[in-house]
């Protein structure tokens, strides 16, 4: 990979996964709309700080995310936190998993948390030479990038371009490639909680530690920011209501 990403591993090692990392997969029974609901509840605000950051559009990012992560229940999102079946390539130094894909048992990259895997696939598509004409194209138009990713090679799948537009229009995509919004909600806005600051989860950071830190009830937590199964995640931003 990329030499100035300061944030992948550069120590190189293989090793066999036998444990879930950083993620939690619900156990009772998701259909796929509510695996896709949830999926783009939580990623949506990566995907849109990897846009402000590198100029890909966060349509692209999150129909990517889906559809290579299995909605983020498949082995290698379960088991590396790669989200968008990124190989080990030479460049890589950090830690894999094989899998098989094209090919028996291939070598994919393995990341510490799901959102350093939306970097790399940021860097991945930045650096490379052969997805340059890729940032050529607007951001607005996420048809031109979903075929632009086929041809440049991201995928063999012929169906790849078509499968990534369905989820964008299906899911309406679109609306986190928009600028982000001011997170202060206005006093006069009828049956809204005013928000007072935003709060990004840090390693070590649970909802009762950060209930604490700013002296508001848990359940008020969960519901302003309309958390499912008590999870949250490395790097999500959470709303903080302001105190009456």
């Amino acid at each position: 990979m990329t030499q100035n990403n300061s944030n992948i591993s550069t120590k190189k090692e293989v090793v066999k996964i036998t444990k879930k990392q950083n993620i939690t997969v619900e156990k009772k029974n998701l259909t796929n709309r509510e695996k896709i609901d949830n999926y783009i509840e939580k990623f949506g605000p990566v995907a849109q700080d990897e846009m402000k950051s590198y100029g890909i559009p966060a349509s692209i990012t999150l129909a990517q995310g889906i559809l290579e992560s299995g909605m983020g229940f498949g082995r290698l999102a379960v088991e590396g936190n790669n989200h968008f079946g990124i190989k080990c390539h030479s460049d890589w130094t950090g830690k894999r998993i094989n899998h098989d894909d094209d090919q028996k048992g291939e070598c994919f990259r393995v990341y510490k948390d799901p959102v350093t895997s939306y970097r790399d696939h940021s860097l991945f598509l930045k650096s490379r030479s052969r997805y340059s004409l890729l940032f050529e194209i607007k951001t607005t138009n996420y048809k031109a990038w979903a075929r632009g990713l086929k041809k440049a090679g991201y995928a063999t799948d012929p169906k790849y371009p078509d499968k990534l537009i369905s989820l964008i229009e299906r899911f309406d995509l679109t609306r986190y490639d928009t600028k982000k919004s001011d997170p202060l909600i206005l006093d006069s806005q009828p049956n809204k909680q005013k928000i007072s600051q935003i709060h990004r989860v840090q390693k070590g950071d649970t909802l009762y530690s950060v209930s604490r830190q700013y002296d508001i009830p848990i359940k008020q937590l969960i519901k302003i920011n309309q958390i499912s199964n008590k999870t949250i995640y490395l790097g999500q931003e959470l709303k903080i209501s302001a105190k009456n």
